[in-house]
């Protein structure tokens, strides 16, 4: 399995490298810092699933994922939006632009093992 998670934090990219290597499924992880530099390596190889903050340089989070659920190349890849917004506007937009779920910051391991494990029945 692939799998992108795109985050400006260097400490949630931490926590998550930690986690995703403690789960004992066999990952190859790709991090991206900002939407621009997201889109790009999501377009240049499509990982299988995508864990996507939507506060980012350069491009926030939910025009990404807006713009990857309109691209043919990407369009079907799960986008798990992962971020400390709580609020039910932003759930809203996430859902508009097409994200797959929503996960609320701090998120715990079981929710993100949930998802990978999701991803890889259907697979």
């Amino acid at each position: 399995m692939r799998l992108m998670v795109v985050e400006d934090e260097p400490q949630i990219r931490e926590l998550m490298s930690v986690l995703l290597d403690s789960l004992g499924v066999e990952i190859e992880v790709e991090y991206a810092g900002d939407g621009i530099e997201a889109l790009k390596k999501a377009k240049l190889e499509p990982p299988d699933l995508i864990f996507l903050d939507i506060v980012l340089p350069r491009m926030d989070g939910i025009t990404l994922c807006r713009v990857l659920k309109r691209d043919p190349v990407t369009r079907d890849v799960p986008v798990y939006m992962l971020t400390a917004k709580v609020r039910q506007a932003d759930h809203k937009a996430a859902e508009e632009a097409g994200a797959d779920g929503y996960l609320e910051k701090p998120f715990r391991a079981d929710q993100i093992l949930a998802v990978i494990e999701s991803i890889l029945d259907a697979g």
